[in-house]
């Protein structure tokens, strides 16, 4: 029996039609009875599936577990396959089918060769199908651990998962990392496909045994009920029909459940909310916002608070291709009309006056990590939430959580699939609500700035509001009147290479000829720093990343001074380097490139650093065991191979005072 209390009633969904019975009219070789409403009333037909409401669910688990060969068997099975479909399907199945001549649903979702090749799923594969009572849209996500993030994103818009398990494997690792997931990315409702039962000879003690086993892991993580149900994607066996070889079992069929699984939420009775996506401005009289309505319901005259500026308004208009509307709820893309002349842009968020979300620059969340390279605190991502954007770095990791116990540890980084709770510092203001509140305005990502590639989905939990007495203070005398002052135009220079390329030999040279001329000046070497203010750090990636974070914002506070300040480090990583030019006003950052060969740098090894890291005596040393990502488009390129260190000085100071 499922753990699962079920409402009482009968059989919502009946055995399937024989598909050899013999059909009336346009029949085919395949028994496909269509709807007679197709041939009679077309528009009748569409406007009875139009009101049919849509429950979207995953498949998810562990590899071969049988998710692809279920949602076969489910199109199958609901006639959502045409007739040329089903021959193509035949045809494959023979060709390269895992099932002899029978058919090998599987191949109806794995599209890609390589999963077929391979039988696996590697994409998210999305379907649609509909039972007369509803319809439905699945996403049939990938088991192979590494494709975990391809899970999140099917799980992000799920409301119910179907967890598959293998009856003769049971609970499995990716079993439990998926509910897991799925819990954590809000999916309410899971039904626990025991699948295979076939295979097993329907033993009704295995089911039992899995169930218990599940349902002990599930109370761990938070997950409270659940629906289990035995079956066999391949032979149909409680799938849509009920299977005649488990009369132990008097719980729904799949189907079933998926049809009385409560779709739609309070999306509509929570306060109302909108992140703009479009200011539509099509000629001077009209000036609407435009964009998806995340929550709650709008009408003209309602009162709108925008956000994060916290300006207040009220709705006159709501505007759609078909005309304007008296109302408008969760779900609906407008443009709305407001009353006021009020500043109001992209990321901008329209909120219900009298109950506005949140707004912070720092937040702890929970972050699914995505990328093959590991997380590194300090590190400035691109963070995208909802239509919002802005600068990110990862200011902490209060711990990492083990998905297989939900147990708390500790972890100065987060590598690929592993989940943690963070602390992120953003560069302005967001608009957010919890994630257990708003999947909307809750969930987000980081974007890594160099690869545009999507390293980590997260969702938001908390703000952490700064300390009250904690402001930017304004000073009387600006970073101008400095520069003016000392009658120069502050700038950083950042010296980057290997180590011996000759980095502080050069910048000390440059230093004695700013100063010749007369400009204040400062040298941050990196061995001086790291004996004073980064004595503290290693040389991991994470401690090299925060070393460079550090040194830049010593730099910054130096050209605020009106320096000009020299840098002499080996700042590995070009996002790093990004970081630091980020921070200063355009132009002030000039990037010199010292760029010596390894061989070279090798062969010089004044330090004898080259040959310790050789005989394994010392790790991460860039160049050996540890990467340097050479600058894309330094100001300044410095070939030591072929100019002398004073000759490269010489033109440093020239090109900085505007000599050359």
């Amino acid at each position: 029996m499922a753990d699962l209390d079920l409402p009482p009633g009968a059989d919502l969904f009946g055995d399937v039609p024989d598909r050899d019975a013999p059909l009336a009219g346009t029949a085919d070789s395949h028994g496909y009875v269509p709807d007679a409403l197709i041939a009679t009333d077309i528009d009748a037909y569409l406007a009875r599936h139009e009101g049919k409401d849509l429950l979207r669910f995953i498949t998810c688990g562990s590899v071969d577990d049988g998710k692809s060969t279920l949602i076969g068997r489910l199109l199958y099975d609901s006639r959502a396959i045409f007739a040329d479909q089903l021959a193509a399907l035949e045809a494959d199945s023979r060709r390269m089918g895992t099932q002899g001549q029978k058919i090998d649903f599987a191949l109806l979702v794995d599209g890609l060769t390589a999963e077929r090749e391979q039988g696996i799923t590697i994409d998210v594969a999305y379907r649609f199908f509909a039972t007369d009572a509803r319809k439905f849209i699945v996403a049939d996500t990938p088991g192979h651990e590494q494709y975990t993030r391809n899970m999140v994103t099917g799980a992000s818009t799920a409301d119910c998962a179907v967890i598959l398990v293998d009856a003769r494997k049971g609970v499995l690792t990716q079993t439990r990392r998926h509910s897991y997931l799925a819990h954590l990315l809000g999916v309410r409702h899971i039904i626990l496909a025991v699948n295979k039962m076939d295979l097993v000879g329907h033993d009704r003690t295995v089911f039992d045994r899995i169930r218990l086993a599940y349902r002990a892991f599930a109370s761990s993580i938070g997950i409270t009920r659940f629906c289990a149900i035995p079956l066999s994607g391949l032979t149909g066996e409680n799938v849509a029909a009920r299977a005649q070889t488990m009369p132990w079992y008097d719980g729904p069929t799949l189907i079933e459940q998926l049809e009385r699984v409560p779709v739609g939420d309070d999306l509509a009775e929570r306060p109302f909310r909108m992140p703009v996506q479009l200011v539509s401005r099509p000629h001077l009289d009209f000036r609407g916002f435009a964009g998806l309505v995340a929550s709650g319901t709008v009408r003209p005259g309602d009162p709108v608070r925008i956000l994060p500026s916290g300006r207040t308004t009220s709705v006159a208009r709501i505007v759609t291709a078909d005309g304007d509307l008296a109302e408008a709820a969760a779900g609906r893309s407008l443009t709305l009309t407001l009353a006021d002349e009020i500043d109001c842009a992209r990321g901008d968020v329209i909120a219900a006056a009298a109950a506005p979300p949140e707004v912070a620059d720092k937040v702890e969340a929970i972050l699914v990590w995505m990328a093959d390279e590991a997380l590194l605190p300090g590190r400035s991502y691109l963070f995208k939430l909802a239509t919002q954007s802005a600068s990110a770095s990862i200011q902490g990791i209060d711990h990492r959580v083990d998905v297989n116990t939900a147990e708390a540890g500790p972890a100065r980084t987060l590598d690929l699939n592993e989940i943690g709770v963070v602390r992120i510092a953003l560069d302005r203001p967001l608009v957010f609500e919890p994630y257990e509140r708003s999947r909307e305005l809750g969930g987000f990502i980081l974007i890594d700035r160099l690869t545009n590639a999507t390293v980590a989905a997260g969702l938001i939990r908390r703000a952490l509001r700064r300390a009250s007495n904690v402001h930017t203070h304004a000073h009387a005398v600006t970073r101008e009147s400095r520069a003016a002052a000392k009658q120069q135009q502050p700038a950083v220079l950042w010296f980057t290479g290997l180590s011996g390329a000759g980095k502080s030999t050069i910048a000390n040279l440059v230093e004695a000829q700013l100063a010749a001329l007369g400009r204040h000046t400062y040298l941050l070497d990196g061995d001086n720093v790291r004996q004073g203010l980064n004595a503290d750090l290693g040389f991991s990636d994470g401690d090299r990343v925060e070393n460079i974070r550090r040194i830049g914002e010593v730099a910054k506070l130096m050209a605020d001074a009106g320096l000009i300040v020299l840098t002499a480090f080996i700042s590995p990583f070009r996002a790093e380097r990004e970081m630091v030019r980020a921070m200063l006003p355009a132009g002030e950052f000039v990037e010199v490139f010292v760029d010596t060969p390894l061989a070279e740098a090798e062969a010089r090894d004044v330090k004898g650093l080259y040959a310790k890291a050789r005989s394994g005596g010392l790790a991460n040393f860039t160049g050996i065991d540890s990467p340097y990502e050479e600058p894309l488009a330094p100001e300044i390129r410095i070939d030591t191979t072929a100019m002398t260190a004073e000759a490269a000085a010489a033109l440093i100071v020239d090109r900085l005072t505007g000599q050359r």
